[in-house]
C-alpha cells in the first residue's frame, strides 16, 4: 500500500481534478489524501476575519462568491445526471453549513470548523468524480482517525487503531480517499496538525498503515540541484538522505517542511516527490540509504543579516559566547551561521524583525556592525570524507566569489558561505558549473 498526497496547486481545477485521478486509478489500493482546492483555504480564512469582525455582509458576499467556483467545477466535472445531481447537493450543503456560521459569536473553535471545510469539500467532491468514473472507492474521513493528544502532537496509536478499522470496514475497494491537514484534539473538537500540513497528515498515515512508500504530489518538477530561476543546466535530483533534504528545504527549495516527513524518516519507509505534469517522471525520492561522498545539490537563503561583535574583553574570556547568544534567545531570534575568533563573533539571522533592540543589547559587550541584504549558499550531500577531495572542489570554486563567513563541520551535509547578494546569481552558476559539470 502506498500514500499518495497531492496538494492544492495539484487539484486547482477541474481539468487537474480528473488528471488525478487518472494517476491514482494506475494502481489500486492505495489511500489518496487532498488537500484544499486552490484559493478556498484563503477565502475561508477571509470568511473567519469577516466573522471575528462581526462584518456578516461581507462574510456572506464570500461565501456566495466561493460557492458559485464550485458549482461551476460540478458543472465542468461530472458527466452522469445522477452523480451531478449528488456533487450539487454536496456543495449546497457544505456551503449552507458555512452561512450557518454567520452570526453575532464566533469563535476559534468555530473557526476551525470552518476551515476545514476546505479539505472535506475538495475529497469528498473528488470521492463522487471516481463514483462517476466507476471506481469503487471509498471514503476515509480524517475526522474519525486523525487525532492529536493535549500536547497538540499526533496520537500514533490511535491513529493506527482508528484507521486500521476504518479501512478494514471497507476492505476490498480500489481507493481509499482521505483529508490532509484536518484532525480533532485530544478534547474530541475539529483542529488542524499546523506546520507541514497535509505532508505531515501523509507522513502519518503512512506509519499508521506501514506504506511502501508515501508520494508528495505537488505542480513542481521534484527538487533541482540548484535554483534554476538564475542557473542554467540544472538537473533533477533522483535520490537524497532525509537529512540532506531536511538541509535542502531549509537553505534552498520549499517544497516540504521537513518536520512533515519527519515520522516517515523515523519509520523508515521512503517518501517520494512527484510532479502531477511529469507522472512518469521518477521524481526524487528522500529515504534513510545515503550516497556517500556526492554533492547533490546548492541552494540559497536570501534575506540574511550578518552581525559581528568585536570586544577585547572577549580575550581569555568565558561566557562571552553565551551572553552573546542569549540576547537572541530573549527575542526569539534563530540563528544560522556563527563563528569565532579571539577578539571577536560573528553570526547571522534571517529575521531582522527585533535587529535594532538586538543591536542596543549587543553593545554592552562589544563594537557592533551590521551587514544586510546577505545570501548564504549551501551545498548539499554526504561531505564527511576521509580525504580532502570534496572540500577542496567545493573551495576552488569559490576561489573567485568574496567569503564573508562559511560553516562546515556542524552538519556532515552542509558546506555554508555567506555571500553578499550582488554575487548571488554568479555564485550559483560558478558553482553549478565546477560541481555537476
Amino acid at each position: 500500500m502506498k500514500v499518495l498526497k497531492f496538494g492544492s496547486a495539484s487539484i486547482a481545477t477541474a481539468d487537474k481534478l480528473k488528471t488525478v485521478a487518472e494517476i491514482v486509478t494506475r494502481e489500486q489500493g492505495n489511500i489518496i489524501v487532498l488537500s484544499s482546492m486552490r484559493g478556498t483555504a484563503e477565502a475561508l480564512s477571509e470568511i473567519s476575519d469577516y466573522l471575528y469582525k462581526k462584518n456578516q455582509e461581507g462574510a456572506i458576499e464570500i461565501i456566495n462568491k466561493l460557492e458559485k467556483h464550485y458549482a461551476d467545477l460540478v458543472a465542468s466535472l461530472f458527466d452522469t445526471d445522477e452523480i451531478k445531481a449528488m456533487a450539487v447537493d454536496l456543495v449546497a450543503t457544505k456551503f449552507n453549513y458555512i452561512r450557518s456560521f454567520t452570526k453575532d459569536l464566533f469563535t476559534l473553535f468555530e473557526e476551525r470548523v470552518v476551515l476545514a471545510q476546505g479539505e472535506l469539500i475538495s475529497s469528498e467532491l473528488f470521492y463522487l468524480y471516481l463514483l462517476d468514473r466507476k471506481v469503487d472507492a471509498a471514503l476515509i474521513p480524517a475526522l474519525d482517525f486523525m487525532r492529536t493528544d493535549k500536547n497538540a502532537s499526533p496520537d500514533p496509536a490511535y491513529i493506527k487503531e482508528k484507521l486500521s478499522a476504518l479501512l478494514d470496514a471497507s476492505k476490498g475497494a480500489c481507493l481509499y480517499i482521505t483529508q490532509g491537514y484536518i484532525c480533532r484534539n485530544a478534547y474530541g473538537e475539529i483542529d488542524d496538525l499546523r506546520k507541514g500540513g497535509s505532508d505531515y497528515s501523509a507522513s502519518l498515515i503512512g506509519v499508521a498503515v506501514d506504506a511502501e512508500e508515501v508520494q508528495i504530489w505537488a505542480d513542481v518538477y521534484s527538487m533541482q540541484n540548484n535554483d534554476p530561476r538564475y542557473v542554467k543546466g540544472t538537473t533533477p535530483i533522483r535520490q537524497l538522505n532525509f537529512d540532506e533534504a531536511a538541509e535542502l528545504a531549509y537553505f534552498g527549495t520549499k517544497i516540504l517542511h521537513p518536520s512533515s516527513i519527519l515520522p516517515a524518516k523515523l519509520a523508515d519507509i521512503p517518501v517520494r516527490l512527484k510532479n502531477t505534469a511529469f507522472a512518469d517522471a521518477a521524481g526524487t525520492l528522500i529515504s534513510n540509504e545515503t550516497e556517500t561522498n556526492v554533492i547533490k545539490a546548492v541552494g540559497a537563503k536570501d534575506n540574511i543579516t550578518a552581525i559581528k561583535i568585536k570586544s577585547g574583553k572577549m580575550l581569555l574570556a568565558h561566557g562571552f559566547l553565551r551572553r552573546v547568544t542569549e540576547v537572541f534567545e530573549n527575542y526569539q531570534t534563530a540563528i544560522d551561521m556563527l563563528a569565532t575568533s579571539e577578539i571577536g563573533v560573528s553570526l547571522t539571522i534571517d529575521d531582522d524583525k527585533n535587529l535594532q533592540v538586538i543591536v542596543d543589547d549587543l553593545k554592552k559587550y562589544g563594537t557592533v556592525s551590521v551587514d544586510p541584504d546577505m545570501v548564504i549558499v549551501s551545498i548539499i550531500g554526504d561531505l564527511e570524507s576521509e580525504d580532502a577531495g570534496i572540500a577542496v572542489d567545493i573551495m576552488g570554486a569559490m576561489k573567485e566569489i568574496p567569503v564573508r563567513m562559511l560553516s562546515y563541520g556542524g552538519s556532515k551535509y552542509n558546506f555554508s558561505f555567506l555571500i553578499h547578494k550582488k554575487d548571488k546569481e554568479r555564485t550559483l552558476q560558478i558553482l553549478n558549473d565546477k560541481l555537476f559539470n
